[in-house]
């Protein structure tokens, strides 16, 4: 299978298992000739600022009196950088994040935070890949 057809198979399998919505869509309408790195760019910076968030979560819970307005906070943050890069599934779990956030529980955070973990890093690994493969259809090398 070439490597166009991998990259349209991994895409449409992340549709398909709801870790994308229609935003990922409009972010690669936006992509042009003018603009070739757009979505890699969005996308690196998505995972970057996702790595970071997410430590900065489990910072903030492991403390013994957590300050939930500052856990809320880069739940918001992480929530918004998920709806504009269209990672549907961790979008959805910060929305519940949230909630726990507003109800001050510890235990829910912290599942809630796993759950946030597992769907980042799975969607990220697909990512990932996707760059890989974007960057042999377009002709690079992959970089590793």
């Amino acid at each position: 299978m070439s490597a166009a057809n991998q990259l349209a198979a991994l895409i449409a399998n992340m549709f398909a298992t709801g870790l994308l919505d229609d935003q990922f869509q409009q972010l690669q309408m936006l992509q042009d000739p003018s603009a070739p790195n757009f979505v890699s760019e969005v996308v690196t910076l998505f995972c970057q600022d996702g790595e970071r968030i997410i430590g900065e979560l489990a910072k903030q819970l492991d403390k013994p009196s957590v300050d939930f307005d500052r856990v809320d906070a880069f739940v918001h943050q992480l929530k918004g950088s998920s709806a504009s890069v269209g990672a549907l599934k961790v979008k959805n779990t910060c929305i519940q994040f949230c909630e726990l956030c507003q109800q001050k529980s510890k235990d829910g955070c912290l599942k809630t935070l796993e759950t946030v973990r597992i769907n980042f890093y799975e969607l990220r690994g697909k990512f990932q890949t996707m760059l890989q493969l974007e960057r042999q259809v377009n002709g690079f090398p992959p970089n590793n």
